[in-house]
C-alpha cells in the first residue's frame, strides 16, 4: 500500500485517505489516536487500543488510528519498520484474542519525514468487542476497562441490520428453548473474565444480550440455539454430523458403522473427536534397529478438519449435515456450503480468515474447541506430513467443500 492509497479494507464512507491520516498524526488532542514509540513489547497495549477503537464508545462512527513509531508527545521515534512487523501487526486481527473480529488495516506510512505503522480500526457493528472476556474502551486520552454501564451502552449500539446468519433472530424461538443453566455454567466463565463476573450483577438475559446471543428485543439468535439449545435439530434439521465407516473404497460397499451425531455444536465436536479416536488404528514398522508405531491417521489432523467443517458450513437453506465418511483407504469430510468471503482454493491453506459464522466462531474459541483462527488446515497438513500421510486433497463446489485424507498404511 503506497502513501497515497486510501485504507481500502474499511467499509462504507469510513475510508481514510492520506490527508486524514496525516491530520490525525499531527493532532495531539484527538481521542481517535493512540501512539506507540515501539512495537515489540507493546503488542498487548496495541490489542487493547484496537479493541477500544472498535467499541467506539464516544460514537464517533469514524475509524481510530494507532501510530507505531510515534512517541506520546508527537515526536518521531525513528523506528525501523520491517515487513515482519507489518505482518505481525496485521495478524492481531485474526489471532482469536479480539472477538468479534475487528475490521482494520495495517500499512507503512511516511508522514513529515517519520516512518510509522498506521493501524486503522473501524467501529464495530457488533459491540462490545472483547479481549479474553474484557471490554476495552476509549474516551479522550483514557483507555480502560468498561464498567457495567458502559458495556450496557455498547450493547445498545449493536446494529442488527445486515448481520450474518448466526447473529440473526430465530423466528419462533424463545428463552425456553435455551439451556440457560448450561450457558451460565459453561459459557459465561469462558467468555467473561473473573473480575468482570465478580463486579457484574447482570441477569442471564443481559449477559446473553451482551454476548450477542439475544437480539435487543430478547429473541434468541440462530447461534444461541445451535450453541445452547435443548434441541437444535428441531430448528435446524441438518445441523448434525453423519459418520459412516465403509468396508471398501466406494460408498456402495458394505457399511461397517454409521452414526448421526446431534446436540449442540460443542457436543457434536466432542463426540466426533472420540469417535475418530476409536476408529484410528496403529500399525507397527520394524526396522533393523528401531520398532516404531504410527496411527493410520493423526487424530489432531482429522479433528482440525472436522472443526473447520462445522465452523464454516452453512446452516440455512438446506438439511445437509457435515459428513465424515471413513473408507478403507481414506477419510472424506464434506462441509455444506462453498468457500466464503476472501477465502479461495489457494488461500484456504494459509491463515486467511473470513467467517460465515463469526458468533459461532467466537463461542467455539471461548469454549476451547477452536485454538487459533485460520490455522486449522495448516496444522492438519503439518500433522499429516509428520505422520507420513499424503497431502490433503480438496474439492471446492458452490454447494460444498470436500477434504480427502489418505491413509499411510
Amino acid at each position: 500500500m503506497t502513501e497515497s492509497d486510501p485504507v481500502t479494507c474499511l467499509r462504507g464512507n469510513n475510508l481514510l485517505d492520506q490527508a486524514e491520516i496525516e491530520a490525525l498524526f499531527r493532532d495531539m488532542e484527538s481521542d481517535r489516536v493512540e501512539r506507540k514509540a515501539v512495537y515489540a513489547n507493546k503488542r498487548e497495549e496495541i490489542r487493547q487500543a484496537i479493541c477500544a477503537f472498535a467499541n467506539d464508545l464516544p460514537d464517533h462512527r469514524r475509524p481510530g488510528v494507532i501510530f507505531v513509531g510515534q512517541s506520546d508527545d508527537g515526536a518521531c521515534a525513528k523506528l525501523q519498520i520491517t515487513d515482519d512487523m507489518l505482518r505481525d501487526a496485521g495478524g492481531l486481527r485474526g489471532d482469536g484474542k479480539i472477538l468479534p473480529f475487528p475490521v482494520m488495516s495495517v500499512s507503512r506510512r511516511a508522514i513529515d519525514g517519520c516512518d510509522v505503522v498506521a493501524i486503522v480500526v473501524q467501529p464495530s457493528e457488533q459491540p462490545p468487542v472483547r479481549i479474553d472476556g474484557r471490554t476495552w474502551i476509549r474516551v479522550g486520552p483514557r483507555r480502560s476497562l468498561a464498567t457495567v454501564e458502559e458495556e450496557r451502552r455498547l450493547a445498545e449500539k449493536q446494529l442488527w441490520r445486515n448481520v450474518t446468519f448466526d447473529k440473526r433472530s430465530l423466528p419462533g424461538a424463545t428463552l425456553e428453548d435455551i439451556d440457560l443453566d448450561r450457558f451460565e455454567r459453561e459459557y459465561v466463565p469462558a467468555a467473561i473474565s473473573p473480575e468482570i463476573r465478580r463486579e457484574n450483577s447482570r441477569s442471564t438475559v443481559e449477559k446473553m444480550r451482551a454476548l450477542r446471543l439475544l437480539t435487543p428485543q430478547g429473541v434468541p439468535t440462530n447461534a444461541a440455539i445451535l450453541l445452547f439449545g435443548y434441541d437444535p435439530q428441531n430448528f435446524f434439521p441438518g445441523a448434525y454430523i453423519q459418520f459412516l465407516r465403509v468396508d471398501g473404497v466406494e460408498l456402495t460397499d458394505n457399511i461397517r458403522d454409521q452414526k448421526e451425531i446431534t446436540g449442540t455444536l460443542s457436543d457434536q465436536l466432542r463426540q466426533i473427536e472420540e469417535l475418530l479416536r476409536l476408529n484410528i488404528t496403529t500399525g507397527a514398522r520394524i526396522g533393523t534397529v528401531v520398532r516404531s508405531e504410527r496411527p493410520d491417521y493423526p487424530l489432531d489432523a482429522l479433528a482440525q478438519i472436522v472443526r473447520n467443517a462445522v465452523l464454516h458450513r452453512t446452516y440455512d437453506g438446506g438439511n445437509a449435515p457435515v459428513k465424515v465418511y471413513w473408507y478403507s483407504d481414506r477419510v472424506e469430510i464434506i462441509s455444506p456450503g462453498g468457500l466464503f468471503g476472501e477465502v479461495t482454493p489457494e488461500t484456504i491453506w494459509t491463515n486467511v480468515t473470513s467467517y460465515r459464522n463469526p458468533a459461532i466462531a467466537e463461542a467455539l474459541k471461548s469454549l476451547g474447541l477452536v485454538e487459533r483462527f485460520g490455522y486449522g488446515l495448516m496444522r492438519a497438513s503439518q500433522a499429516l506430513e509428520q505422520n507420513g500421510n499424503p497431502k490433503i486433497k480438496a474439492e471446492f463446489n458452490q454447494t460444498f467443500v470436500l477434504f480427502s485424507v489418505g491413509s499411510n498404511q
